[in-house]
């Protein structure tokens, strides 16, 4: 019987939900010492003088390290497309850029001994204006970097839009904000590093690591030591939630690193919340400028999307995510004519990364807010302007004028599925009737119908699996769980293959020493392509047992069968005679071989998984309140091998686009302090607030992979966010209101029903 499309329990959750998880934090040598970083108060100023002396002078204080202590050299940004004079020194020794950017390190016995003695540590500091708004920014009117001459890090022009409206009936246009947010892991980063020589003495670095990507890390902490990749070994344990945001090393983990060998000693780090909060990638902070053409019918012909994305103080891989933003920009719809500009910029704020969906999100949210705009101002229902644009699913597959070379999709169908489930004319007609009782609270729908990109790189991953003489096995994978269900997942497919009881698999990643090489988790991608190749690898290991049992059967090897039901090999004609997976491991033991195969498994192209989002909400007409009450979703990416844990990533992704539509975002004041530093005052959504969702099953199988499987990690997102965005809009339209920034708080909404 197929392990594909069970909903087996994770293996994982036991452990989780009994002894609880082993993090960076609680590993690593005993006798660690601790590291404490100084960060800057001040979001734009020149260091004058740096003085720890009375530092030095505290208790338990091993060492106290400045950027010329430890010979730290400003560094370009590692994406040769960014502004290579937008440099940044992992301490800051000249200039400060961001409220929390690191200065010193103070590396002591205990952890309190150095939050005391970081309080020492004197820092003198020339303010600069700052520079927070976007706007403001591409003005070039204060540079924060003027070696560069511009705060522009990367720009995608436009192709030339002139006339490509000339021929529509209507315009639409609209200006509008994504706000930015924290990606607020439940772990806070941490890292522990340790030098020790090598068996042929060099010192070789043992870093263990708070990351999504292993191997990625260890080359840029050889990188960054100066040492060779072998002289690096990386170990990632249970990791609290990344969401993009622990993509590789950051400064901190290379100025662990750095001081680890001044000192001779094992160091450890691990940030506070606030920490966190401040220095840890945030996410999204754009600004649109939007347009959108077509005929009173309902046909978009042409739509324009200007756009200034927020890089944050330090230009890195949030700079160029709007390349997947004019990719995806067109979403689902078959529009004829698309004008599209990036801008991207440095601020005085925390530096942007990649987060949930990275540069999906923001394509699908203008589009999806722009297209419910254009449909008011025809007077068509939101869902049939939609179904007049898709791309028809006889399209397939279809390279779109962006550059998206989509494989599969049934974009009707989906919205189908959720119009029926969700009995959308009888919630219309529900919302009718609240708008005639003034004692009723409002009820808004939103549409949001979305295709997101799903290992947009097309990176490889390696798999591998060795059986061992007890019939067991071990499967390695250069994916990087943190808390996708990889362990589960991955078990299921190697079981599938072999027939070897599931509960006999063990997965295990995370180590570089054991692991040969990985691409890591990012992108939704470890399924499609860490899960292929654990199913490559498993047919490889079938042929490899084959040969050795046509060997002890006598037979040929083309005559050898498994069945995968009873877990042996079998002689077509004399299933009696069989040899166990545990027989032939433990011949080839005593000929001092391994039954063992590895592989990397390269797609052919990215995915593109699909859905349709229905959300419906209520808003209280005294104060603005939004309550979603339910949200029905049909996401398709595929083959879905475990729908359990499907359903959990679904409902992940719907939570984060609910919260950051209504309640997240990361706020400064005029001159870069931050005013939502902790969970006190950053509205962090929590199960109290977010419905349980209806989920709508649909597969629609890729060709791009053995399984028929695409992403599913970041669909929740990309589909709930613009759909309650629409939904509350929706709840109010009949009073004249066109829009809404998000988040969309009670005050915000309470103000556009009340304008006067």
């Amino acid at each position: 019987m197929s392990m594909i499309g069970n909903r087996v329990i994770r293996k994982e959750d036991p452990d989780f939900l009994t002894v609880g998880g082993k993090y960076v934090a609680d590993v690593g040598p005993a006798d660690a010492l601790h590291v404490t970083f100084v960060r800057s108060l001040m979001a734009h100023a020149e260091i004058l003088e740096i003085d720890t002396a009375d530092a030095r002078e505290m208790p338990g204080v091993v060492g106290v390290f400045t950027a010329a202590d430890l010979g730290l050299e400003a560094r370009s940004p590692g994406m040769p497309m960014l502004n290579q004079d937008m440099k940044r020194t992992w301490l800051a020794s000249d200039r400060v850029r961001f409220v929390g950017e690191p200065i010193v390190a103070v590396v002591s016995e205990t952890r309190a001994q150095g939050v005391d003695a970081a309080e020492m540590v004197f820092v003198d500091y020339e303010p600069l204006d700052a520079v927070i708004d976007l706007e403001e920014s591409f003005r070039d009117e204060v540079l924060l970097f003027p070696e560069a001459g511009t705060n522009l890090a990367w720009k995608q022009p436009s192709p030339g839009a002139e006339g490509i409206f000339d021929d529509c009936d209507v315009v639409v246009d609209l200006e509008m904000r994504n706000p930015r947010m924290s990606v607020a892991p439940m772990e806070v980063r941490s890292a522990v590093s340790h030098w020790a020589p090598n068996e042929e003495g060099r010192m070789r670095l043992t870093q263990w690591a708070c990351t999504q990507f292993p191997h990625r890390t260890k080359e840029e902490l050889a990188s960054g030591m100066g040492v060779e990749t072998d002289d690096v070994h990386v170990i990632t344990p249970d990791v609290g939630g990344g969401f993009g945001g622990k993509n590789g090393a950051y400064p901190e983990d290379m100025v662990t690193a750095a001081v680890a060998r001044a000192v001779d000693r094992p160091v450890r780090w691990t940030e506070t919340r606030s920490e966190s909060m401040l220095a840890l990638a945030h996410a999204r902070s754009l600004v649109y400028w939007l347009k959108m053409g077509g005929t009173r019918d309902g046909r978009v012909t042409a739509y324009q999307m200007s756009l200034i994305q927020d890089g944050g103080a330090y230009a890195n891989i949030g700079c160029v995510l709007p390349m997947f933003t004019r990719i995806m920009g067109l979403g689902v719809y078959d529009i004829e004519r698309f004008d599209f500009e990036s801008n991207s910029v440095v601020t005085n704020t925390s530096p942007i990364g990649a987060y949930r969906g990275a540069g999906r999100p923001e394509a699908t949210t203008p589009l999806e807010r722009l297209l419910d705009i254009y449909a008011v101002e025809i007077g068509m229902d939101p869902a049939e302007v939609r179904r007049v644009n898709f791309i028809s699913s006889d399209a397939f597959p279809i390279k779109t004028q962006t550059g998206a070379d989509m494989d599969s999709g049934e974009y009707e169908k989906a919205l189908d599925a959720v119009i029926e489930a969700a009995d959308y004319h009888g919630l219309r007609a529900e919302q009718a009737r609240r708008r005639e009782d003034p004692t009723a609270n409002l009820l808004g729908l939103g549409w949001s119908t979305y295709v997101e990109v799903t290992n947009p790189m097309s990176a490889s991953e390696f798999g591998s699996i060795e059986i061992k003489t007890d019939g067991s096995a071990v499967v390695l994978t250069g994916s990087s769980s943190h808390g996708q269900g990889h362990h589960t997942a991955f078990a299921q497919l190697a079981a599938d293959v072999t027939g070897i009881p599931f509960d006999k698999i063990e997965v295990r990643h995370g180590d570089t020493d054991e692991v040969a090489r990985g691409g890591g988790t990012g992108g939704s991608r470890s399924l499609q392509v860490g899960g292929s190749a654990v199913v490559e690898a498993s047919e490889m290991v079938i042929d490899q047992a084959r040969n050795v049992a046509a060997d002890l059967l006598e037979a040929s090897p083309a005559d050898i069968a498994l069945d995968t039901d009873a877990g042996v090999f079998t002689v077509t004609g004399s299933p009696s005679i069989t040899k166990s997976w545990a027989e032939i491991a433990s011949h080839l033991e005593a000929r001092g071989d391994l039954l063992h195969a590895e592989t990397d498994f390269q797609p052919p192209a990215a995915t593109f998984p699909f859905g349709a989002h229905l959300s419906v909400v209520e808003v209280d007409r005294d104060t603005g309140q939004v309550t979603p009450i339910r949200h029905i979703s049909c996401d398709d990416a595929g083959t879905i091998v475990n729908p359990l844990i499907f359903d959990g990533q679904v409902h992940g992704g719907v939570a984060s686009g609910i919260a950051h539509t209504l309640m997240e975002e990361f706020v400064y004041d005029e001159d870069g302090n931050p005013l939502t530093g902790n969970f006190m005052d950053y509205a962090f959504t929590s199960a109290a607030e977010v419905p349980s969702f209806e989920r709508i099953a649909m597969e629609t199988p890729t060709d791009r992979n053995p399984l028929g499987a695409k992403g599913i990690g970041e669909a929740g997102t990309i589909g709930a966010g613009p759909a309650v965005h629409n939904a509350v809009v929706d709840a109010v339209s009949h009073l004249g209101v066109r829009h809404i920034e998000m988040p969309t708080t009670p005050q915000r909404v309470w103000r556009a029903m009340n304008p006067d």
